[in-house]
């Protein structure tokens, strides 16, 4: 079996992209599709045994994939990081920005350095590599960037610090984009919304329950996979958006749009996902739904 797009064949040939927290979930998907789409994928995460093996599953699928380990948080790290990668590939075409992480908590109970630690993922991490990205080589060069935020639009209730980062991470788009356009940068974003993706088995136990019941908010009452956040990814590197530039794509099954208090949403089964992604797996967390 092999990744089912719906790009053309070859897409990205000749291209080299990065993706951060490529080794799992969201980031391991889109490696796969752009390397299917032609791409030579650059995966970088925390873990290189993680980015070996997602690396080790495109090379049998028949694409490119290199792996770096780098803590995004650590900006030393990152500069030297990014070198590396641009000696090995030297021109770097595009950067999907997917590296990110947090904890559910109420505001009241977040500790400084739980929300230093996740800002620093979710935003500062981002901007790292952005910054980085750009002022070794796409500021020359040109070049796509995809930055991976959230439905934080009404607010983020029981992840505060990540709705936090993730709305400053939006506004960094809309600035990047501005003030880098010049060098021929675009620089866009997706929130994903409610996702089955592996990072769902992270969270505690407690947890998990809520998870289960998410899909009834969303008016075509299903979570998204993560084909379907990868497809939009795809697009936004694509040159079918090279006019497309500071925007923030939401792929949330219209969730973000309305209340159910006010509005109740109909059960119904009139939505299919998109199934794309031939080495997808359910997290454990839904397997019983």
């Amino acid at each position: 079996m092999s990744y089912r797009s719906v790009f053309r064949e070859n897409l990205f040939a000749g291209q080299n992209i990065i993706v951060t927290g490529g080794g799992s979930g969201i980031g391991r998907c889109t490696a796969h599709e752009l390397a299917a789409l032609g791409a030579r994928v650059v995966l970088i995460g925390r873990k290189q045994e993680k980015l070996d093996a997602v690396a080790a599953e495109i090379a049998e699928d028949g694409g490119q994939a290199l792996g770096f380990s780098c803590d995004i948080r650590d900006e030393e790290a990152v500069k030297a990081t990014v070198a590396e990668v641009y000696k090995a590939v030297d021109v770097v075409h595009g950067l999907v920005n997917n590296a990110g992480g947090q904890f559910p908590s109420p505001l009241a109970m977040i500790s400084q350095k739980g929300w230093e630690a996740v800002v620093r993922t979710n935003l500062t991490g981002g901007f790292l590599m952005a910054r980085e990205v750009f002022l070794q080589g796409m500021n020359k060069n040109g070049g796509a960037i995809v930055n991976i935020v959230a439905d934080m639009w009404g607010g983020m209730p029981g992840m505060g610090h990540s709705g936090a980062a993730r709305a400053g991470m939006v506004n960094f788009t809309q600035t990047s984009a501005y003030e880098w356009g010049s060098c021929g940068v675009r620089v866009n974003a997706v929130a994903p919304g409610w996702i089955m993706s592996s990072g769902m088995d992270t969270y505690p136990e407690g947890f998990k329950a809520t998870l289960k019941t998410l899909r009834a908010a969303v008016p075509l009452q299903r979570m998204g996979n993560e084909a379907e956040v990868s497809g939009a990814i795809c697009f936004l590197l694509s040159d079918a958006a090279a006019f497309i530039s500071g925007d923030t794509l939401r792929i949330d099954g219209a969730a973000s749009q309305g209340n159910v208090a006010i509005f109740p949403l109909p059960a119904h089964d009139k939505s299919k996902p998109f199934d794309g992604f031939h080495r997808a797996t359910t997290p454990d967390v839904f397997k019983d739904l």
